[in-house]
């Protein structure tokens, strides 16, 4: 065996090896109370999040309050402990613990575990964002993994890498959905509770099930996870005053929708911001000189309404309406015209930002397209003020792209504003064949000139190298996702030269 640079022990199989786990990719025995793993977030240059659960049989725990004690390493032999401490946790936050870790030093590897019950941990490893001169950072984005269609082999292969600073989640982190209620593939796997998720138990029942999931153990014990929600950790289309997906027979919307982000702070490492009767996810993390990101909440604190359809044009060009609320919008325009920016400006979201219009129509009023004056707005910021090198990060629409963006790429592109790089999905379906997809990448190519490339449909997940020349985005594809053996393999990559706003594909 041997140990790599980040402090990984990788067998002679190619199999990976948390340092203080038994077996290769075994998952935590079922007598441990630490049957969800462990996970680290939010990391910032001085401080990280650290998360697990407690899973114990409720005889034992007899809903009473317990401590946890947490240590922190700077080695993966734990031979230096760095700092430690107990925090309490009960039934009021379903047993998981958090700590947010602070004093800790910039650019730096550190391993952490958990101890109660007379349990120890699987040990995780985390890292702190670099500051001062940066030259490269390297990210895996990731979004949409439905529990019932293929296994996460996606997160295995993010587990496996030891050159990542952090995991960029851009949502649908769980699904809502019962059975049969989503899709026309046969799932493979049932969702718990075998129903739909609607009340503060339901949903911390699903998540507690994703995340016994072992490639998703992995991933997160390897890397600090960044994480935005999409719809389904709520429900279906999504917006902050309802949901296509939620009817009056499910009860009030409100009360759904704050149980469904109480029980995702609950369960992933990751600042809960308080923001009167709302959770505030939109939030920004800085890398030195080298990039700012920014992470977006397009869903649940400021999104109107969608149209009711594609051709409900009074709606979709109203331009009162917005996709990110006033208090957002101000905060995403204080960070792009900030004083001193970073190099590059990294933007973190759900949706597909760039247009997705074909014959001047929209194909859908819940991306970005339904929110015309939203885009516009952000646009006429990039070129007033001259901000280059934005790279947009998107999800949820379980695909591969990478385009230019243009205020209209079909009348005018001769000023690229930015790109987008949107990521595959982990195993949510995408196009039903291969010959299907591949008509449909045809004619997508020939109609949208700012797309640069598609791929409708295979799983996996994104990756982008930064540095002071240039982004580089690859996209690697697992195959198959209906078993947990799998082949990665890289897809597709671009480059856009720092200055440009433009892609250029890399020879395979």
């Amino acid at each position: 065996m041997t140990l790599n640079r980040r402090g990984f022990i990788t067998s002679l199989t190619g199999s990976l090896m948390l340092p203080g786990c038994s077996t290769p990719g075994e998952p935590v025995a079922q007598k441990s109370p630490f049957r969800h793993g462990v996970a680290s977030g939010d990391p910032l240059s001085d401080r990280v999040m650290l998360w697990t659960r407690i899973s114990a049989d409720p005889a034992l725990l007899k809903d009473k309050p317990l401590n946890v004690n947490w240590q922190l390493f700077a080695d993966p032999d734990t031979s230096e402990l760095i700092a430690e401490g107990l925090v309490p946790t009960g039934p009021q936050r379903d047993y998981t613990v958090k700590i947010d870790v602070t004093g800790l030093a910039p650019g730096r590897t550190y391993y952490y575990r958990f101890k109660t019950l007379g349990y120890r941990s699987p040990l995780g490893r985390t890292r702190t964002l670099p500051t001062g001169q940066v030259t490269a950072i390297n990210l895996a984005v990731a979004s949409c993994a439905n529990y019932p269609f293929g296994y996460f082999n996606a997160y295995d292969a993010i587990a496996r890498r030891d050159d990542l600073d952090a995991v960029l989640h851009l949502g649908d982190y769980i699904y809502e959905y019962g059975p049969g209620e989503y899709g026309e593939q046969t799932e493979l796997r049932s969702h718990v509770p075998p129903h739909e998720a609607i009340t503060l138990n339901d949903y911390r029942r699903r998540h507690a099930q994703y995340k016994t999931e072992p490639a998703l153990q992995r991933a997160h014990a390897a890397h600090p996870f960044i994480a935005v929600w999409d719809d389904h950790e709520s429900a279906n289309n999504s917006w902050r005053g309802g949901a296509e997906n939620h009817n009056a027979g499910e009860g009030d919307w409100l009360a759904r929708k704050r149980a469904a982000q109480q029980a995702y702070f609950e369960w992933m490492p990751i600042r809960a911001i308080a923001d009167g009767p709302e959770y505030r996810i939109y939030r920004s993390f800085d890398f030195g000189s080298l990039a700012d990101l920014c992470m977006l909440d397009t869903r649940l604190i400021g999104r109107d309404k969608q149209a009711s359809g594609k051709d409900d044009l009074a709606t979709i060009n109203d331009p009162e309406r917005s996709i990110l609320g006033s208090a957002q919008r101000d905060w995403l325009t204080a960070r792009l015209t900030r004083e001193s920016p970073p190099l590059w400006r990294l933007i973190g979201q759900q949706l597909m930002f760039g247009q997705l219009i074909f014959n001047g129509t929209i194909t859908s009023p819940d991306m970005w397209d339904g929110y015309p004056a939203s885009r516009t707005g952000l646009f006429e910021l990039l070129e007033a003020k001259n901000i280059e090198n934005v790279a947009v990060l998107s999800g949820d629409i379980h695909s591969s792209w990478a385009l230019e963006l243009y205020a209209d790429p079909f009348r005018n592109r001769n000023h690229s504003l930015g790109v987008e790089l949107i990521t595959p999905s982990v195993s949510s379906p995408a196009a039903a064949s291969l010959a299907q997809a591949h008509k449909r990448e045809m004619n997508i190519l020939e109609q949208l000139p700012h797309v640069q490339f598609v791929d409708l449909f295979h799983h996996g997940y994104l990756s982008i190298n930064v540095t002071r020349e240039r982004l580089k985005a690859d996209w690697w594809f697992v195959d198959p996702v209906d078993s947990p053996v799998y082949t990665r393999y890289l897809g597709a990559s671009y480059v856009a030269v720092a200055g440009t706003n433009r892609l250029h594909r890399l020879a395979e």
